[in-house]
């Protein structure tokens, strides 16, 4: 990373932030200085207590933006218990679901009631532009977090799937006395109204870590810092990724001690992840098959806007889908199982021009190229931090080859990998949740031996 984009990060904390909303101390929590904290970069706009105890909330969505309550994908039979390196089944079963894997992941928890916090902070866009963005903290009830946890979300289209308009999956975790920071992205929350740069690597790691720096800040002035400096980094499909790229810029920009922007990184679990977006996009070329429709029109604008080049979508995209884009894709309010709907096809060429099916194009050349740019398969970097990475073999949504092509970028690396059929991709995120919270409850009971 240049000085100079370092400078530009750290001018970002003077941004112009919305005006918050202040809260008394006996409202809904006891924070020790809520009114010293509502002075940082960290503005508290809404606050409220969930209970848990009967299950998780009506606004939790899987990928793909079916609710949690509504999930009734077919259950999967004969599959192996792998212990805490594999996911959770449901006890005394000889099938699995979602809901009994939800189930059971609330009963690992150690309280029912946790607090929800939405808020605002500063961080900068892709040019260097000062912006405002928004996500949710998810606190344990009661008693401050054991260690926190930087979750990456999943793809989403809605707005009403955004970290700070809903419960994000996620956060059964903070039943374990957890804390969970959730950076809604740019284009949702309280930025709906722009386009949001899918799969813009560095810009988005640029933004979930400085709603870290901002809540760290936030949390230490009302007295609920964590008990262990070092923190977990989560995310599964896209967050999968960008989880990785959050690694990779805390690597190159975050990692020293002595630092006033220092970012410990304790664990990194990776699942589901298109981290070879490149080659994703071209099997959709080569096979004439888009087996998720909605991320042609979501890529190809994310790096072509998202990375300022010189072409234009409709040099990509068939006219009728390009039509659509702001009723459909950048509306909001459909979700990506909705959009996948209403482009109503799953043949490729029938979304893409007949220059954009041909790889040889100079155009097309550009765009391979920011989608080169934006893997991170493609960087010349190999994880350092202890990494867990899961994905399902029979995933239709973010091809398997992403996660051999991880495999085999990253060899030597400490990473634990965990192939297997674990149904699709919703499926295999709330497997991927479970397997999560069986490492974490493994390492805990490690860590007890030597306290």
């Amino acid at each position: 990373m240049s000085k100079e984009y370092r400078i530009i990060l750290l001018l970002s904390a003077i941004a112009v932030l919305m005006t918050s909303c202040h809260f008394k101390k006996d409202e809904v929590v006891d924070f020790t200085d809520l009114e010293t904290a509502q002075n940082l970069k960290f503005k508290v706009i809404g606050m409220h207590e969930t209970d848990l105890s009967e299950g998780l909330p009506y606004d939790c969505y899987l990928p793909g933006g079916t609710r949690v309550s509504e999930y009734t994908d077919e259950e999967i039979s004969g599959l192996e218990d792998e212990g805490v390196s594999g996911p959770r089944k449901a006890p005394m079963t000889n099938s699995v679901t979602a809901t009994a894997i939800i189930q059971e992941l609330l009963k690992h928890g150690h309280q029912d009631e946790v607090i929800e916090i939405v808020g605002t902070y500063p961080s900068i866009d892709s040019e260097g532009n000062e912006i405002t963005l928004s996500g949710k903290v998810i606190l344990p009830k009661g008693q401050k977090p054991k260690r926190l946890i930087l979750v990456s979300h999943y793809t989403i289209g809605s707005n009403a799937e955004a970290p700070s308009n809903c419960f994000s999956l996620e956060g059964v975790l903070s039943t374990m006395g957890y804390g969970l920071i959730i950076p809604d992205y740019r284009g949702y929350g309280v930025t709906v109204h722009e386009f949001h740069p899918y799969l813009v690597m560095l810009e988005t790691a640029f933004n979930v870590t400085d709603m870290y720096f901002a809540v760290k800040e936030w949390l230490n002035a009302v007295g609920m810092a964590p008990e262990y400096d070092g923190i977990y980094l989560m995310g599964y499909s896209q967050g999968g990724a960008t989880t990785m790229a959050v690694e990779y810029l805390i690597e190159m920009a975050y990692s020293e001690p002595n630092d006033s922007l220092y970012i410990p990184v304790h664990r990194v679990f990776a699942g589901g992840g298109p981290y070879d977006i490149k080659a994703t996009f071209e099997r959709f070329i080569t096979t004439d098959v888009a087996s998720y429709p909605v991320a042609v029109p979501l890529v190809l604008q994310g790096m072509i806007l998202g990375n300022n080049l010189d072409i234009k979508i409709e040099d990509f995209m068939q006219p009728w889908l390009c039509k659509h884009m702001d009723d459909w894709i950048n509306c909001k309010r459909y979700t990506t199982g909705q959009m996948n709907a209403l482009i109503g096809t799953h043949v490729t060429h029938e979304l893409l021009t007949e220059e954009a099916m041909q790889q040889t194009s100079e155009k097309v050349a550009e765009l391979y190229k920011a989608m080169t740019e934006n893997s991170l398969v493609s960087h010349n970097w190999i994880p350092q931090a202890s990494v867990y990475i899961m994905h399902s073999m029979d995933d239709e949504t973010v091809p398997y080859s992403n996660a051999t092509s991880a495999k085999t970028k990253w060899q030597g690396a400490n990473i634990t990998y965990n192939f297997g059929h674990y149904g699709k991709h919703a499926m295999t995120c709330v497997r991927f949740i479970g397997s999560v919270q069986a490492l974490i409850e493994e390492e805990e009971k490690e860590r007890g031996q030597y306290e």
